[in-house]
């Protein structure tokens, strides 16, 4: 792609699309293989990242604290928190105080089923990742750290 840029058009710099193009092919080969557990477990990423909120945090969150924390929209969470409910993955708890404010858990089934993919989709990240040493990894680690916060520092900027 970037050679056929540069025969049509020999003066942009196609340094950066190297890099993005690289990160984006990255990033949709790693969800193809990544999801392979998911798809035999019957969920979708965006609610395994749901119900992996609501174990990694350990305690309960309201729709809008899981949003925050999956980078999601509210009526997003609402849509896969109906549907985990009904699987018996998660569990709401009204409050309270205000009838409007739901707060959510992981069944134990749900955190079994957490429990039981994590350890696949670990060791398939450390056997793509074993090409690197550990350095490396780190070095990388580092660079696509600091990418992400400049990107979400600039779309916060953008939304304001």
């Amino acid at each position: 792609m970037v050679r056929q840029w540069q025969a049509v058009r020999p003066e942009l710099d196609t340094g950066p699309m190297e890099i993005i193009g690289r990160v984006n092919r990255c990033a949709a080969l790693l969800q193809q293989a990544e999801d392979a557990p998911l798809r035999r477990a019957g969920l979708s990423r965006a609610e395994f990242d749901l119900l992996g909120a609501l174990r990694r945090t350990g305690h309960e969150l309201t729709p809008g604290e899981l949003a925050r924390e999956t980078f999601s929209s509210g009526a997003a969470v609402t849509k896969r928190v109906k549907q985990l409910t009904e699987r018996g993955l998660v569990e709401r708890r009204g409050d309270a105080r205000d009838r409007r404010v739901a707060h959510l858990r992981l069944s134990e089934a749900g955190r079994a089923l957490v429990d039981g993919i994590m350890p696949e989709q670990l060791a398939y990240e450390s056997a793509v990742l074993a090409a690197l040493d550990a350095d490396r990894q780190d070095e990388l680690a580092g660079l696509l750290g600091e990418l992400l916060s400049r990107l979400e520092g600039h779309m916060q900027a953008l939304r304001s």
